[in-house]
């Protein structure tokens, strides 16, 4: 009997073992991008078609993925693609970490919104970056919990909210918010207006928030910790897709103060090992029918590729025309260190 089940093990392994070494060979391809960002049905449709293994890992925040990339052994080519926000693509750039994008291997550009192109001032040519997406953070609320807000950053004030409520743990999304709900630009450089924005995160919206969160907001939210969150949409959407109730109760909100917007893009990384693949990517990303299911996955309205907003079947979480009352981050320059030293030593610190 026992050599029976060793003879049959054997030809089971046997059989197995061209698949094993046909999955082991396969080209694969390293992307490191935001949480929440590219959904599974698009990365297994690329695997399928080009007969390859992507390998995916996330990060948090722009800060996150910039820190990682630059003290990494194994220098930037531990990944292929990378999806920097476009505060992040000129520092990137004057610091070689960048391969040039080769257009002649791009089929798909002639789909980007020529409008995003011309906000794109860090990269217009996209010599270096392909816009992946222009969106916003925003304010996602239960309204079974909260029937009455004001769609303003100042709902953080609420204390009859305390401890039911997060917000990013992004320096220049918290203090972007706070300098617009003040009046001043989210991409202030005035030592003043910065100073002043941090007091205004400490004293009035930090001691009603249960923490600074990036990661998990989402899936707080849908289980019920949370009543407001300060959130990319998409995050939030992907954990209640299938809870019809707390769907029907959420909205999301750009804060009529106006505050931070973002060009997130596709970038290939110095020394990647697998460039051509990595254009074959970038390119599948903006097939009007792939964009468009990205979109549709995470609720977003399809605001870089045109004619994607055609294939579209769902409904998005908010209008691209809500995006005019905010401002893109830009590259601060030398003020962003009093945006650390504000950020790490006063509103972050001890945590």
């Amino acid at each position: 009997m026992k050599r029976r089940i060793i003879i049959f093990h054997a030809v089971i392994a046997a059989l197995l073992m061209p698949a094993f070494f046909s999955c082991g060979s396969k080209q694969k391809l390293y992307i490191y991008n935001w949480t929440y960002y590219t959904p599974d049905s698009v990365i297994e449709k690329f695997e399928k078609e080009y007969h390859v293994r992507v390998i995916y890992d996330e990060f948090a925040s722009n800060e996150d993925m910039y820190a990682k990339l630059r003290t990494s052994k194994g220098r930037y080519a531990s990944y292929d693609v990378v999806f920097p926000s476009k505060d992040y693509v000129p520092i990137m750039i004057r610091q070689e970490m960048l391969e040039r994008i080769d257009k002649s291997k791009l089929s798909n550009l002639g789909n980007i919104d020529p409008e995003v192109l011309q906000i794109a001032s860090y990269d217009p040519e996209m010599e270096y970056s392909v816009p992946y997406f222009y969106g916003a953070a925003g304010i996602v609320v239960n309204t079974a919990k909260v029937p009455n807000y004001e769609t303003s950053w100042s709902i953080f004030a609420r204390e009859d909210l305390k401890g039911r409520m997060t917000m990013l743990d992004d320096m220049r999304e918290v203090m972007g918010g706070a300098l617009s709900f003040l009046g001043y630009s989210s991409n202030s450089r005035d030592p003043l207006q910065i100073n002043a924005a941090k007091d205004h995160v400490n004293n009035f919206w930090k001691p009603n928030l249960v923490k600074f969160d990036s990661e998990t907001f989402g899936k707080s939210y849908a289980n019920g910790e949370f009543w407001v969150v300060h959130a990319f949409p998409e995050a939030v959407y992907e954990e209640i897709a299938d809870n019809r109730q707390l769907l029907d109760s959420t909205v999301f909100f750009i804060p009529k103060e106006g505050g931070p917007s973002y060009i997130d893009n596709m970038c290939i990384l110095k020394g990647a090992r697998n460039i051509d693949l990595a254009h074959k990517f970038i390119d599948f990303i903006h097939r009007p029918e792939i964009y468009a299911e990205f979109a549709d996955t995470f609720g977003l309205p399809a605001t870089v590729n045109i004619p994607a907003r055609m294939h579209k079947k769902g409904v998005s979480l908010y209008k691209a025309e809500e995006l005019n009352n905010t401002e893109l981050v830009e590259d601060v320059g030398t003020a962003l260190d009093i945006y650390s030293n504000a950020w790490f030593n006063s509103i972050r610190a001890g945590d």
